[in-house]
């Protein structure tokens, strides 16, 4: 794997890899090509711009970006060329990944890192994306979204429905 370029905003003087995740915010990653859209497959997207989120706002955290991205043959240009390990070790914290596909043994990674895959038909804008997904969060999340919530520790409490007397 070539190298890999981490983008971020610097509010101080001590550069962290990446910055630490906002209280009460899920931390989203984006595949895109171009950082205006949602355009690209796990494997082959050239960045990942990652969000923190809440119910009431997104920010923008870094951009991470890959030199040596697959060309979606499946094959291996040599014995030892794993191009999808490191994107997944780049990506660790975050909770929520969006790409257009994704392969089995990467989303098998991913889920075993404790981020969810979440694979979208066509392009879209990011701010669509983070649009839609913020949505689900003030509403009624699915389960899926319900479980990723409480494994990163922002979930909602559950009402009580007793009496406090």
């Amino acid at each position: 794997m070539g190298p890999m370029r981490r983008l971020s905003l610097v509010t101080d003087e001590v550069h962290r890899p990446m910055r630490e995740r906002q209280a009460g915010a899920l931390r989203v990653a984006i595949a895109t090509q171009d950082v205006k859209q949602l355009n690209a497959h796990f494997g082959s997207a050239k960045r990942f711009v990652i969000y923190d989120m809440t119910r009431e706002e997104w920010e923008l955290v870094e951009v991470v970006e890959f030199d040596d991205v697959s060309d979606e043959t499946g094959k291996h240009r040599a014995e030892r060329d794993d191009r999808i390990t490191p994107k997944v070790e780049a990506l660790k914290g975050c909770h929520l990944l969006f790409c257009l596909a994704i392969g089995g043994p990467s989303a098998a990674k991913l889920v075993s890192a404790k981020i969810h895959p979440i694979k979208v038909r066509q392009p879209q804008s990011i701010q669509e994306v983070l649009s839609r997904t913020q949505s689900m969060l003030r509403t009624c999340p699915p389960p899926w979204l319900r479980k990723v919530l409480a494994e990163a520790g922002v979930a909602k409490e559950k009402p009580s429905f007793e009496d406090e007397d």
